[in-house]
Formats: structure tokens, sequence, C-alpha cells
């Protein structure tokens, strides 16, 4: 008699197990993710060489007194310019005023006891040899002389060479030490305009340099102090040392900039590029577009489809924080510049359309990023 309900039985398990099954079911699938892209940025660039090196001082030199005494005055202010010949010091110059008087006495004699000696050798009353011993006697007195009026003299300390004078070493009212370089130091004097700049570079670009002097190239350089953006200090290099270092396979070059001012000074730091390649035209992308992958360096592009692929590249330098792409791409790709962590190859995305622009938004003052081994590019024009 229960044979009626079966159907019934059947039908409601049924719709039980459909209605199971549909909420079972996962939500629907995500989109694609949304990145930007962009077609490279095309340019004309200029590959630079890049180093850090010092500025040094064309000349320096200690002063010292050339000869002893006590210091009466300096006449110069600390870290003032000094003209060549410009009076520094004085010493007491009475000891050498002395000393000088007492050898024009003797010199005086000396020459007396020549003139007697000539008419004693003409009445044939002395010998040749003490008339000759006389006059050499009377030379002496004369040297005397010359050699303590120089004394005198050196009682001024002057400026050996123009340049900015250091602070004094040595006050007035001491005795110092003269005439030797063992001497007291009484203060330093450089020479700073112009300036020189020296640095090391590699074997490889030596041998480029030296090509390009062959062909009667002058190589110029110019150079950034370490809290300026633009490379303001121009000069030309004017000495390679003459050998390379067989540790390091380096050379030591210098180059000579102007220093109007005297505003550079010595000891400093600064960055230098010198031009390695003429200009050229070259793909740039954002250095952030750049993913590793393993020991490769790729960019992810997307296709017509949607889908990222992704393309080996061999990149140049930095270049106002935009990437030099040498070959990979082609100028029509489209780029992913911006959601590139979100994107995957083979898989599909959302792409938005963007475009490349120097980190200072100025195509043509961008600064250059050095990286090793020292290689940089800027835009032409």
């Amino acid at each position: 008699m229960h044979r009626p309900f079966a159907p019934a039985l059947c039908g409601v398990l049924a719709s039980l197990f459909l209605t199971a099954c549909g909420k079972q079911e996962g939500p629907a699938a995500p989109p694609p993710p949304a990145v930007t892209v962009s077609a490279p940025l095309r340019e004309q660039v200029v590959d630079w060489d890049d180093f850090v090196g010092r500025f040094e001082a064309p000349s320096r030199v200690e002063v010292r007194a050339r000869a002893g005494g006590y210091i009466q005055a300096a006449h110069f202010r600390e870290g003032q310019y000094v003209q060549r010949g410009q009076t520094l010091f004085t010493l007491d110059p009475r000891p050498a005023e002395a000393q000088l008087a007492a050898a024009r006495a003797q010199a005086n004699l000396a020459r007396g006891e020549l003139a007697r000696a000539q008419g004693l050798l003409a009445e044939q009353a002395i010998s040749r040899e003490e008339f000759e011993s006389r006059r050499a006697a009377s030379l002496v007195a004369e040297a005397a002389v010359r050699a303590r009026a120089l004394d005198v003299e050196f009682t001024r300390v002057t400026a050996p060479i123009s340049g900015l004078v250091s602070d004094r070493r040595i006050d007035p009212g001491n005795l110092v030490a003269g005439g030797s370089s063992a001497g007291d130091v009484l203060t330093i004097i450089v020479a700073n305009s112009p300036i020189h700049f020296t640095f090391e570079a590699p074997e490889s670009l030596l041998l480029k340099y030296q090509r390009q002097a062959s062909r009667g190239q002058r190589t110029a350089i110019q150079v950034r102090l370490q809290d300026e953006a633009d490379y303001r200090w121009t000069g030309l290099v004017d000495f390679t040392d003459n050998t390379v270092d067989p540790g390091t396979g380096a050379v030591r070059l210098r180059a000579t900039i102007a220093n109007p001012g005297g505003f550079l000074k010595p000891g400093m730091f600064g960055h230098a590029r010198m031009q390695g390649s003429g200009a050229y035209g070259a793909l740039l992308i954002p250095d952030a577009a750049v993913v590793a992958d393993g020991a490769r360096k790729v960019a992810y592009v997307v296709a017509r489809d949607g889908l990222v692929v992704a393309k080996p590249l061999q990149l140049g330098p930095l270049s106002g924080g935009l990437r030099v792409v040498r070959t990979g791409l082609a100028p029509n790709d489209l780029v992913i510049i911006n959601g590139v962590q979100r994107a995957r190859p083979g898989q599909k995305v959302q792409a938005k359309p963007g475009r490349i622009v120097r980190s200072n938004g100025s195509a043509g003052q961008a600064p250059t990023i050095s990286t090793p081994p020292a290689s940089a590019s800027t835009p032409v024009g």
C-alpha cells in the first residue's frame, strides 16, 4: 500500500541532489589583472663612461724660512689668495744685518790688502804666490758679503707660488730653523686655478681613448660634485700614466678643469663622465619594467590576444631613469610598464594604454645614473 509514494519520494530526492550539486559549484572566474602598457620610448642617446675621482692641486708648497731666526710678524690672512712674491712672514733682521756689516768690513780690509799687494808685486817686494793668496782672500770676502746679504733678504719669507694659503703653523714670537727641508713649516700654499682631477680607468677604455687621441680627438670630461645633479665642471684629459697597474688592470688619468673663484678644493671627490659613443637611436623602457628571469633579463609584452609574453633583453645603460634596450624589443611592442608583479607569461591581462616619461619630466635635461662598470646614456637634443 506504500507504492503510490515511491515516485514522489524519488522526485524529492532528485531535487535535493540537484540543489546540493548547485551549491557545490565554485564562484565565477576572476577577471584578468589590469596592467598598463606602452610602446618603448624612441630617442637619440649618447653613451657615457662614468668614473669617480678626486681633485688635486697642480702645485703644493710647504713654506719654510730659508734663514733661521725669530718671527716678528705674519702679513697674510689665513685662507686668502696670495700672489707669488708676496711677503708672508718677517723675521728679526738684526742678526743678519750685523753679520752683513761684519762681512762688508772684512771685504773692505781684503780689498785694501789686495791693493797694497799689487803695488808690492810691481816692485817685486812680494812673491807671486803671496799676491794670489791675497786676491783669493778678497774674492772670498766679497762672496761672504753676498751670502750675508741673502740672509738679510731671507728674513722676508715670501710666497713661492700664487694660490690659497693655509693657516699659520707657527705664530710670531717663535724661533724657527731655516735653510733646509727639515726646517719648520710656516704655512702651506696650494695652487687650484685651474685644478687637476685624477681618476682611474680600465685598460679597455684606455685603449679606446688612445685611439681617439691618435686621430687627433681630445678627450673631454664633465664632472659633478656629490651634492650636484648636473655635470657643470668641464675640462680636458691632459695626462695618462705610463703604466697600467698589474693588480687592478687600471691606469691613472688626469684632467685639467677651470676653477674660477677657487670653489673646487684639493681633496674633494667628484663623479666624472666622458663621452663613450656618438649619438644613436635607442629604445628605452622604465628600469622597473625589466624582470629578472634567472640569469636573463626580460620584459613582459602583451600580445594582440591579451596573452603575456616574456621577451629576453640585451640591456644598455640607464638614461634618466630609463633603461636602454640594445636588442629584444620591437618599436611597436606593448611593454608592461605598471603592474608587472601581477602579470605571468602565458596568462591573459587587461591592458590599459600608458605613456613612458622620464623621471624628471624633461627628456632633454634628464640626469644620468651611473651603473658599473661605469656606463650611462643621455638623450640628444
